[in-house]
């Protein structure tokens, strides 16, 4: 058999992998996410064929928007992160979509009422009243988001244990639908089995989820890193439960 890497080559290698976008090819063999059951993308694929005007919000680098096989005549992306942003561009220009760089927390730069669907995969913020702004009467919000307590296992693990915010539950978003003048009318939940093979694993998906361990460094978090290694060297993959919950909220 040849030789197992070590440590120090399984942090270089999770250092070392790319991080743009939302391509996690380079995690095959070495870590695994149960899929939610309903299909966002296939839903979000329905929705659009249908649309007129749709709006992605945070698009990473278009990779689940650029699937979809009938683009609506007018299509918009926003995205925060340069290196993404650029790829969006690329991998959107054939559906004729408009990408627009904007910060996260900033307010969406489209006039009132220009779409009747806005959608939203794993969005780190959440600005209900503008989602409701630029949404046309009888227009939709549809959206899959990071629950909360997402992969808390392994947050506990690299940090000790850590209050769970409510801030990404799924009741404060309902709560902020309706507060923007929206109607929730679909809302499900899972718990989805997160399971990490390697450390260097672990490595690239704290530096490509960086919200589970905040300030997250290899260097800062070498002594739990090696004690990681040495659990999944002694007792086999480390696994954690990632949270997610479908939204979709309608305008009068």
């Amino acid at each position: 058999m040849p030789d197992q890497p070590s440590f120090a080559d399984l942090l270089a290698e999770g250092a070392a992998a790319p991080v743009e976008g939302w391509d996690f090819s380079w995690f095959v063999g070495r870590a695994s996410e149960e899929r939610p059951p309903w299909g966002y993308a296939r839903m979000m694929a329905g929705r659009m064929a249908r649309a007129s005007a749709a709006l992605d919000i945070e698009t990473g680098g278009g990779e689940v928007l650029a699937q979809i096989p009938h683009p609506p005549p007018v299509l918009a992306a926003t995205e925060s992160w340069p290196p993404n942003a650029a790829i969006a561009r690329r991998s959107l220009a054939p559906l004729g979509a408009v990408v627009t760089e904007v910060a996260d927390d900033a307010g969406l730069p489209f006039p009132a009422e220009s779409f009747d669907l806005v959608v939203s995969r794993h969005p780190v913020e959440v600005d209900w009243p503008e989602i409701a702004r630029v949404l046309r009467p009888g227009g939709t919000y549809f959206s899959q988001q990071v629950g909360a307590g997402s992969n808390r296992e392994l947050t506990d693990f690299m940090m000790g244990p850590q209050p769970v915010s409510q801030a990404r539950s799924s009741a404060v978003a309902v709560a902020a639908a309706e507060d923007a003048g929206l109607t929730v009318t679909d809302l499900r939940e899972a718990s989805l089995r997160t399971v990490f093979n390697d450390v260097g694993a672990v490595v690239c998906f704290l530096r490509k989820v960086p919200w589970t361990v905040p300030g997250f460094t290899v260097e800062g978090y070498r002594e739990p890193l090696r004690r990681l290694h040495d659990k999944i060297q002694a007792e086999g993959p480390f696994v954690a439960h990632a949270q997610r919950f479908l939204i979709e909220a309608g305008k009068a």
